[in-house]
């Protein structure tokens, strides 16, 4: 359960990031108020679920979700360049977010 939470955590900090992005600068009323209610949401499910796991694994996995959803997503929906370097470096997070999983420092 607390992986999920992880994991939903990593996911609205996609969602604050793009909002951040879409506040320009926190001028625009809806994206800022989009961004704290996302980010209010991902800080509060990753310390619920650092009740029991431990610091490190479970920030990378936020981080990388967050991380790697924001670049797809700019890529995808904010028209921002996508190159084979981009694509690899999205790739490289991801791996080392599952080489870290699956060195056994989770457990």
């Amino acid at each position: 359960m607390a992986w999920a939470l992880v994991v939903l955590a990593g996911l609205l900090e996609t969602g604050f990031a793009i909002n951040l992005k879409l506040s320009e600068g926190f001028t625009r009323l809806w994206p800022t108020i989009s961004f704290c209610v996302f980010a209010l949401g991902s800080f509060g499910l990753l310390t619920l679920s650092l009740k029991s796991l431990p610091v490190g694994p479970a920030y990378a996995v936020w981080t990388g979700i967050g991380a790697a959803g924001t670049a797809v997503y700019g890529m995808v929906f904010l028209d921002e360049t996508t190159s084979v370097l981009k694509l690899v470096s999205i790739s490289l997070v991801i791996a080392g977010v599952i080489g870290l999983q699956l060195s056994g420092t989770a457990h």
